[in-house]
């Protein structure tokens, strides 16, 4: 068995290799940007005045609607503004989490940390979002502590932004992790040595070389917020993006469609800014 896969990828292996994946890669790509043409497409359809039938004549109304309606415009501010909040709160929690990882923690303590970094990922998304349905609900354990002091539990966007901020904070942990790693310790101890401050170090040194991994984190962190309808509709009663075309999707699947692509457009751009950043070479 060993001989024949050396045989397999001697000489070229990557050519071999290439060859391999060409299949599955490509049924990937067709099946991935096939359903994203198929969705641009049905997003100038409309229905019927009297039928309510899809009719497949093109035309700019959903998009119109979605810029000529108040409502529209403030749920996408709305979703837009909790995916930026919950992205600068993760990267604000995983530095210093993620530069006690990389520098400061040796061995198995390391080791611990990175596991249980990684553990949250390993249960299930609705567990965790039912788990905070629970701790964020009138009876729940947060009221029974906040309500003697006269406080209560956060709800609506508040409730999101934290739900969202927790289940998220992993993908943001990790590529600053994998960033601050490919930092020299002796650049750093350099720098120390040449009388910087530690907030200089920091300044000068440590936030230019991570700042890549920081928006590479921020993709996940980001695009995962934005596109969110399962965790929003459980934890808060606020519409988002995500709830508006799951609620369209069978009354007004071109409407749905053209507002699923106002997220697309926005990461598209996201993407944009990233890759001048730098931020592919983190991801």
């Amino acid at each position: 068995m060993g001989r024949t896969l050396a045989g397999l990828f001697h000489g070229r292996p990557r050519l071999q290799l290439g060859a391999l994946l060409a299949g599955p890669v490509g049924w990937l790509v067709v099946g991935y940007l096939g359903s994203l043409a198929v969705l641009l497409v049905a997003s100038f359809w409309s229905l019927g005045e009297t039928t309510q039938a899809v009719q497949q004549t093109y035309s700019l109304d959903n998009f119109k609607e979605l810029l000529d309606n108040d409502v529209y415009r403030t749920i996408t501010l709305r979703t837009v503004g909790i995916a930026a909040l919950v992205t600068v709160t993760d990267a604000l929690l995983a530095l210093p989490l993620a530069f006690f990882m990389a520098k400061v923690a040796r061995g198995r303590t390391k080791g611990l940390l990175v596991v249980a970094v990684l553990m949250p990922l390993w249960s299930s998304y609705l567990v965790k979002v039912y788990a905070w349905r629970t701790i964020l609900s009138e009876d729940g354990p947060l009221n029974w502590v906040l309500n003697p002091i006269g406080l209560s539990g956060p709800s609506g966007n508040a409730a999101v932004w934290l739900v969202m901020a927790y289940i998220w904070l992993p993908y943001m942990i990790i590529p600053i992790y994998a960033g601050l790693e490919r930092i020299p310790d002796s650049l750093l101890s350099a720098s120390e040595d040449l009388g910087a401050h530690p907030w200089t170090t920091v300044k000068r040194v440590i936030w230019p070389l991570v700042f890549p991994a920081i928006v590479a984190g921020s993709i996940f962190t980001f695009s995962l917020t934005l596109g969110d309808f399962i965790a929003v509709s459980l934890v808060s009663k606020n519409q988002f993006i995500g709830t508006v075309v799951y609620a369209n999707f069978t009354t007004n699947p071109p409407f749905a469609a053209a507002f699923a692509v106002v997220p697309i457009v926005i990461m598209i751009i996201y993407l944009l800014i990233a890759r001048r950043l730098g931020a592919f070479e983190h991801v």
